[in-house]
């Protein structure tokens, strides 16, 4: 069963969609916000990049027979380094949660606080069609033409990230139980881009070495409706003996300026062990340095 889930998130990862990819750095921010995915192209070099989000999450497990309240914290730090391509970056969650387990004798509570991630890694753009075959030509004699789906147009812009995950805490009941200290994360992404929507895969093995991997694939499309405001749907699937979900995701963000946006999001999942709802307020801004190269003489 899981490596059937898994071969479909793949070929989804490699067929990609009906859209066609950009470049790299834009003219204004390009930011992971307000979704869990992250994009296939880099900030741009000498970008430096802080994306972040408050969250509230309720959640009920029928089994155990408990309710959570998290409050907590997700953060991404990215930074074009070297070249074009390349990209630094740190993902960082930091919850706080108050318990309510009901048992026979009456209701235990207890507070506890931890970071769920805290991941360190790099990714880099190893195909990008724009640059392979060029802007697709605009046919002046032939709207029809313009039209058509064309086999390039399924071909998406790929990554890769590989990264490590950081566990100290002694007792995280947010992370597998015995879990390793640290432990390695890989991502296969994708993104295609036809005018106002993009569509990003993500397909990810996480902690692949120690006794709880993980195994996601997450969908994303945006629809930019202005230059200020655009949209978003994502789906989020897990495989894991720790935790195994399906989640649905929605919301906006709004450009203020150039490097600087806000976004709104809401989830729900699709089971009862447990079952819970969750809302993000966040904002990203970049301290955009970046240079245009010097093309050679």
């Amino acid at each position: 069963m899981k490596l059937n889930k898994l071969i479909v998130m793949l070929c989804f990862a490699l067929l990609g969609s009906h859209l066609t990819a950009y470049g790299q750095y834009t003219e204004t921010i390009n930011t992971n916000n307000p979704g869990q995915s992250q994009g296939a192209f880099s900030v741009g070099t000498n970008v430096i990049q802080v994306e972040g989000s408050a969250l509230y999450r309720s959640e009920e497990h029928d089994l155990l027979n408990y309710q959570r309240d998290i409050k907590g914290l997700a953060f991404q730090i990215r930074y074009g380094f070297l070249l074009e391509e390349l990209e630094l970056s740190y993902f960082g969650t930091f919850n706080s949660v108050d318990e309510t387990v009901n048992q026979g004798f009456g209701p235990i509570e207890s507070t506890f606080s931890n970071f769920s991630r805290s991941t360190i890694g790099a990714k880099y753009l190893i195909f990008d069609p724009i640059k392979k075959w060029g802007e697709r030509k605009v046919n002046l004699y032939s709207y029809k033409d313009n039209r058509r789906l064309k086999l390039r147009d399924l071909v998406p812009a790929v990554s890769i990230f590989a990264g490590a995950n950081f566990d100290f805490s002694d007792v995280n009941s947010l992370t597998p139980p015995s879990d390793s200290k640290i432990s390695p994360r890989l991502e296969l992404i994708t993104q295609n881009n036809f005018g106002p929507w993009v569509f990003v895969t993500n397909i990810i093995a996480d902690r692949v070495s120690t006794d709880f991997p993980s195994y996601e694939g997450i969908f994303t499309l945006t629809h930019s409706i202005n230059s200020k405001w655009a949209a978003f749907g994502e789906f989020q699937t897990l495989i894991s003996d720790f935790y195994s979900d399906d989640i649905a995701r929605a919301g906006g963000a709004y450009l203020i300026n150039r490097n600087w946006q806000v976004d709104a999001s809401a989830a729900v999942n699709f089971k009862d062990t447990p079952s819970f709802y969750q809302v993000n307020f966040g904002m990203s801004y970049r301290l955009d340095f970046h240079k245009d190269p010097v093309p050679a003489q």
